[in-house]
């Protein structure tokens, strides 16, 4: 059970990384990518042959891929793909630590990742780690929830849309309530009727 728990964990924090980039940052990512990469990208998030007209598309079909692709495997390789050349500079900066490093291991070169890369692009790098069950990621989530630097930005609460007044459903009970009195005294007509007729005879 608590392998799904902590499954389910690293596919928030990756899901909330990508809802933390901006489009610019998505279309910047992009941008800087291999174009084996860029064509990647495009064809897992649908995008039909020549590619997105706009990075506007491109940026919203990104993450309508990943929102529904969390337990396809879309969201993971959609991230997988972004952040492929971060990772790679990641590993190499590690050098013999790269396979699990110590916080401050991790904590030394990511500035030097954030200014290459980007912050949006080095917290999702971590995030995919995470996600992709690399042996530190119990050290990794700890600094994407409570670094001040790399910790990602909560997630904002959904606005509440108030409802409007039942106004409809008062209505159609005020009609249903009058059918029912008009149909009561039509009955108590109909029995008084049927009393006066009865005493005639």
């Amino acid at each position: 059970m608590s392998q799904l728990k902590n499954r389910l964990q690293a596919l928030s924090l990756l899901d909330r990384a990508v809802a933390a980039l901006t489009d610019a940052e998505i279309e910047a990512i992009y941008a800087s990518l291999p174009d084996d990469h860029r064509t990647a990208i495009d064809e897992v998030s649908g995008a039909k042959e020549g590619g997105f007209a706009d990075g506007a598309a491109r940026a919203l079909a990104i993450r309508a891929t990943a929102a529904r692709g969390k337990m396809t495997g879309q969201l993971e390789q959609i991230s997988t793909i972004l952040t492929d050349p971060c990772l790679a500079k990641c590993i190499e900066l590690l050098g013999e630590h790269s396979d699990n490093p110590t916080e401050p291991q991790l904590l030394d070169i990511t500035p030097t990742l954030v200014d290459e890369f980007g912050l949006a692009t080095t917290r999702l790098m971590l995030a995919s780690s995470v996600a992709g069950e690399a042996a530190a990621s119990a050290m990794l989530t700890r600094v994407l929830k409570h670094d001040d630097a790399l910790a990602l930005p909560p997630v904002e609460a959904p606005e509440l849309t108030l409802l409007p007044a039942p106004k409809a459903d008062e209505e159609l009970k005020a009609k249903r309530k009058a059918m029912k009195e008009k149909k009561q005294a039509e009955a108590r007509l109909r029995r008084e009727q049927q009393l006066k007729a009865a005493h005639r005879h």
